[in-house]
């Protein structure tokens, strides 16, 4: 075996970029809820603002190289992209982008809601919780999918449509 594989290589950042979506995502999720059950408007505000940061330089970035690292890892091994587990990881992870993408909006507006209500001095709105219960509802489906992706991964069970 050489020093360099590629194979290895590829499937090295598949890797790397599934734990960083699992990982940050299931760190957002945990310190925004936390934050949220303080219900303390400053500590919301911090922790909202870092959320979005994170979201953005770590899940965004994830996002889109996953796909581009599972395609090449796919056509290195010799996948064919229209086998059945590749076909349902892909359309789980479509399915969990159609979440994702609205859920970094409403962070970015309960960030700014929660910065409106600290610089007023006032508790958070109703519209605040609102757009919180849609963010949490949205993150279930997501994390269960995820989950389904990584079984796939591993398993690449023999599923035919």
């Amino acid at each position: 075996m050489e020093w360099f594989d590629i194979e290895i290589f590829a499937r090295w950042l598949h890797v790397i970029g599934a734990t960083v979506l699992l990982g940050t995502g299931a760190g957002i999720a945990f310190f925004a809820l936390m934050a949220h059950l303080t219900k303390n408007v400053s500590a919301i505000t911090h922790t909202m603002s870092i959320v979005v940061i994170a979201d953005t330089i770590f899940t965004a970035t994830a996002a889109i190289v996953q796909p581009i690292t599972g395609i090449w890892l796919a056509n290195i091994v010799g996948w064919s992209l229209s086998e059945g587990w590749i076909v349902l990881s892909i359309g789980l992870y479509i399915f969990i982008g159609l979440f994702w993408l609205p859920v970094v909006w409403i962070q970015i507006k309960m960030r700014n809601l929660a910065r409106l209500s600290l610089q007023n001095g006032e508790a958070l709105s109703s519209e605040y919780h609102h757009y919180f219960k849609i963010w949490f509802a949205c993150g279930i489906p997501a994390f269960l999918a995820i989950l389904v992706i990584f079984w796939l991964m591993l398993a690449r069970p023999d599923i035919s449509f």
